[in-house]
């Protein structure tokens, strides 16, 4: 093993520094904070097994999406196994009205605005144009290029000032914006662009960073000599690190930061200190930067293990609750593993229906003409 993967080791040893909010412990122990455990007074027990399935469940999502395409059934999948804490956790922490851009990990975050898993499969499959509306459940669709999403999101949240929908003290009518990104994505100019327009025109977004410590095959060290969160500070807002995987935790800070910028304080930074357990996608073979070790220190910090730990010993939740859920889970599989296999092939020739909004377009259509032509030489 090389000196820079034990320094690696070693650092990530620390788990996320002793400013990291956590409110539960890998063992699943609660824990107090001073700032941030009143927001979880108005959870009820209920709410709690919520978290525990949304997390079971999207799980499952991933692991039906991982296998779908190994069986090519899907052109790519992008898994999201052990982050699903921190994206259900602000997840649920958003309001109807609050709005969502995700990167194309963001499977758990859909799941809470009502994304349902098989939209999610179109898109990986490739048969539709996006998978679902983005303005009926408030959740752009994915977004492949790196950081881009961010400078929407910001321009979203300065258009929601420009319309008066924040700071009104109204609880159904003032939103804000979550941007989604990785790690890797901080070192993009896109980001640090969104960073500079949301700073000085106050707007209301949370910048969400899934710090799942490795951007592809580069891990932190290789783009940053200091903690992501500090670089708020230098843009004018606050920043603050998470457990990323700690349910209670995420929801904790990311309702916090939501609160912040409905009434009009302006943005904030949150990293959600997690890790990525599985391939960065079905393309790629992590076996080939990152040890063994390393995963299997992070599989005792599982998000989903954690809370199950905490319901049981709290008395929130029986056995009969865990073996309810692994029915429903089956029923999931069955009902995505059927609806992709059995989607329909589009029409070719719809790619350019909704290029420009004006039907009529010259270019478009003599680009239309041509591949009909090329379609109908297959059939000669």
């Amino acid at each position: 093993m090389s000196d820079n993967v034990v320094a690696r080791e070693g650092a990530r040893d620390a788990y996320g520094g002793p400013e990291m909010v956590q409110l539960l412990t890998p063992e699943g122990e609660r824990v107090d904070h001073p700032e941030y455990s009143r927001y979880l007074d108005g959870l009820a027990d209920e709410d709690l097994r919520g978290f525990y399935r949304d997390m079971f469940l999207v799980r499952r999502v991933d692991t039906e999406g991982t296998a779908l395409q190994r069986q090519g059934e899907l052109g790519l999948w992008v898994s999201l196994l052990g982050q699903e804490a921190a994206q259900i956790g602000v997840g649920r922490a958003m309001r109807k009205q609050d709005y969502a851009f995700p990167g194309y990990r963001e499977h758990g975050v859909g799941w809470c605005r009502g994304v349902q898993p098989l939209q999610v499969m179109s898109q990986f499959r490739g048969v539709d144009q996006g998978g679902w509306d983005p303005n009926e459940v408030g959740m752009q669709l994915f977004t492949i290029v790196i950081g881009n999403q961010v400078l929407m999101g910001t321009g979203y949240a300065m258009g929601i000032t420009l319309d008066g929908d924040v700071g009104t003290g109204d609880p159904d009518r003032d939103a804000a914006v979550v941007a989604f990104f990785g790690d890797g994505a901080t070192a993009q100019g896109d980001v640090n662009e969104s960073f500079v327009f949301a700073g000085v025109n106050n707007a209301p977004i949370v910048f969400f960073c899934q710090n799942n410590q490795w951007a592809i095959s580069e891990p932190n060290e290789r783009q940053t000599r200091g903690p992501l969160y500090h670089r708020a500070n230098g843009f004018g807002f606050p920043g603050i690190r998470v457990d990323g995987n700690d349910v209670l935790a995420s929801y904790a800070v990311s309702k916090a930061m939501l609160d912040r910028a409905r009434d009009g304080q302006g943005p904030s930074f949150i990293e959600a200190f997690t890790y990525r357990m599985s391939a960065h996608t079905t393309s790629d073979d992590p076996t080939k930067y990152r040890v063994d070790a390393e995963v299997e220190v992070w599989k005792h910090r599982d998000p989903i293990q954690r809370l199950r730990a905490y319901l049981t010993r709290s008395g929130k939740a029986d056995q009969g609750f865990f073996d309810d859920l692994e029915r429903e889970a089956d029923a999931l599989a069955e009902t995505i593993r059927a609806g992709t296999v059995g989607m329909p092939d589009p029409d070719p020739h719809g790619m350019f229906d909704h290029v420009y909004v004006e039907p009529d377009h010259a270019l478009i259509e003599q680009q239309r003409a041509e591949f009909a032509a090329y379609a109908a030489s297959f059939e000669d």
